[in-house]
């Protein structure tokens, strides 16, 4: 399967982004709690997860967490921020066999993901 382009953002100047690969976690599984925060505030999204009951919410927390660090390095508002773009894409299989019952085996498939989140800072419009 060949690798597909995708424009993924986080390289502009208002812009922050935090990449985590090969984490172990299914990309469905991701995905799940990435689109519950996708458009939220950066703080309001990180007292999202820390309430949701999924194993990947402690992972995505943490990488929320990286991003908005990022943005702070880069000198962004802290205060302005939010998920402009969260998504997670497959990453490589571990694959293994179980041994089981009269010598037959069945196949286990270790799935990987890489999750990407990209925060930028949202501009106030100008009352008339």
């Amino acid at each position: 399967m060949a690798k597909r382009p995708r424009n993924i953002g986080g390289t502009g100047e208002k812009e922050a982004r935090a990449i985590l690969r090969y984490a172990h976690i299914s990309d469905t599984k991701a995905r799940q709690v990435l689109r519950m925060i996708k458009g939220m505030p950066a703080a309001e999204a990180l007292y999202q997860l820390k309430f949701t009951n999924k194993r990947a919410a402690r992972i995505i927390e943490k990488l929320l967490k990286s991003a908005i660090a990022n943005a702070e390095q880069k000198g962004l508002d802290v205060e302005k921020l939010y998920v402009k773009n969260a998504f997670s894409d497959r990453g490589p299989i571990f694959k293994k066999w179980m041994p089981r019952a009269y010598g037959r085996a069945t196949p286990l498939r270790k799935r990987l993901s890489h999750i990407t989140i990209i925060l930028e800072e949202r501009q106030e419009e100008e009352a008339k």
